[in-house]
């Protein structure tokens, strides 16, 4: 959430049961998803409403700037997790799912797949997450503990003041973006060296993945527009301009 990951760390640590859920929740994840699979990937109904449904092919993906599991189901193997590793991505072992003819059908199977390798990823981290502090000793960036704040005046006024004016990055430009759970989710930021952006863009993947839907549509029965949308999976925050 916004409050959770902020500027040098996290907002606090993880309590001494975090681990163990995670543990109990990851063991228990694939029988749920076998469930899934079970009731939907052979499901004669199913695939007649989906397979050869809302097509895009790799080149249209491409031109329309697609990204996430849309762009993967059409055969083109881009994840910023492996083009750009953040986040000790680089350090994980998974699989980039990819599907070959670029309909709904291929999307559901994309995204079936990622659910696998999203719950291998989390095995790997929780085996591997250091002790340790959990943020930066950057006291220019990051504001002083609460307990500092309830019983020390210069960490009031530290705290008061980098909530009240922020903090003055040098003058540059940057993008950096994670894969989220519908594509590239980035972020492009212009610094004048003040406290305040002065130029901010958020490149969400649903508005480009959405752009694409009259091509997929495209001949198609009204009908078929549903499922078509529902395999964008698209947030209406992400493309309200």
């Amino acid at each position: 959430t916004p409050s959770f990951v902020r500027v040098g760390g996290i907002a606090r640590d993880a309590d001494k049961t975090f681990v163990e859920k995670v543990r109990d929740f990851v063991s228990e994840f694939p029988r749920r998803v076998d469930e899934y699979e079970t009731l939907l990937t052979e499901n004669v109904i199913w695939k007649k409403r989906t397979i050869g449904v809302g097509r895009l092919s790799a080149e249209e993906a491409i031109s329309y700037g697609v990204t996430g599991p849309v762009l993967r189901a059409s055969g083109v193997y881009y994840d910023v997790r492996k083009a750009y590793p953040y986040s000790s991505y680089e350090e994980f072992d998974f699989i980039v799912p990819l599907g070959k003819n670029g309909d709904v059908y291929d999307r559901y199977i994309v995204r079936v797949q990622e659910l696998r390798q999203s719950n291998r990823i989390i095995l790997q981290a929780i085996e591997g997450l250091p002790s340790g502090p959990y943020k930066a000793k950057a006291p220019s960036v990051v504001p002083p503990d609460k307990e500092q704040v309830q019983s020390d005046i210069a960490s009031l006024i530290r705290h008061f003041k980098l909530v009240a004016e922020g903090f003055r990055p040098e003058k540059g430009e940057v993008y950096a973006s994670v894969e989220a759970p519908k594509g590239e989710l980035g972020f492009y930021i212009v610094s004048d060296g003040s406290e305040r952006p002065y130029r901010f863009r958020i490149r969400t993947p649903s508005f480009s993945n959405l752009s694409a839907l009259p091509k997929m549509v495209e001949g198609q029965m009204v009908a078929d527009v549903i499922a078509t949308i529902g395999s964008i999976d698209i947030v209406l925050g992400e493309i309200d301009r």
